[in-house]
């Protein structure tokens, strides 16, 4: 078991090592924090594919998708923030990760709501359908009222939504882009959105 343990996890590490080798940041910060054994290169080579294609991935989610234990997910983190290649943020009890100087302030608390399932299913369903209502949203993602009423509240506070006369998603055109992006690692909503995308978006000209 331990044999079959052992190789999913180089496997997993294998596969996001090849994206974070080639990742802009990966050759500069190879003199910094990929130095020691060949194991922690290409943990490190793994993290950096990971966030590459996984932005805004809290602490266990990256962890446990790289078959990583706890203590050396936080080695090699630390590592990589050291040097410039990684950064974070909090938000409520996670901690967000990124590739560092990708994303603006508000594209990372785009990206951290946009991994929370019933966040999502709002944003998602506002920019589908932009006159849809509270009740509208609770009938669409199976939940309640209230619960509508408090991710509202929070996606307005993060600069996200716009509550005056209903609910509209701030700078939809960032968000779609961010959606259309990162789909697969969002889920099948998002997916299922990306594929019709064009359509929810204007252009000026």
């Amino acid at each position: 078991m331990t044999r079959e343990v052992d190789a999913d996890k180089r496997a997993t590490l294998r596969r996001f090592a090849a994206l974070g080798a080639a990742t802009p940041l990966a050759a500069s910060g190879r003199a910094t924090a990929a130095d020691g054994s060949d194991d922690e290169s290409a943990a490190r080579d793994a993290i950096r594919g990971y966030l590459a294609t996984t932005p805004g991935a809290h602490f266990s989610k990256l962890r446990d998708d790289l078959s990583l234990a706890t203590g050396e997910t936080q080695h090699h983190l630390r590592r990589l923030e050291s040097a410039g290649e990684v950064a974070s943020q909090k938000d409520g009890d996670y901690r967000r990760y990124f590739p560092a100087g990708q994303f603006s302030a508000f594209e990372r608390r785009a990206l951290g709501y946009l991994r929370r399932e019933t966040p999502r299913g709002m944003v998602l369903t506002l920019l589908a359908t932009p006159d849809a209502s509270g009740a509208d949203l609770a009938r669409a993602l199976d939940v309640s009222r209230p619960t509508i009423s408090t991710y509202a509240g929070d996606l307005s506070d993060a600069g996200l939504l716009e509550t005056e006369d209903g609910y509209r998603v701030a700078r939809p055109e960032v968000v779609i882009t961010l959606v259309v992006r990162y789909a697969d690692s969002f889920g099948a909503d998002a997916v299922a959105f990306a594929d019709d995308a064009a359509s929810y978006i204007s252009y000026d000209g």
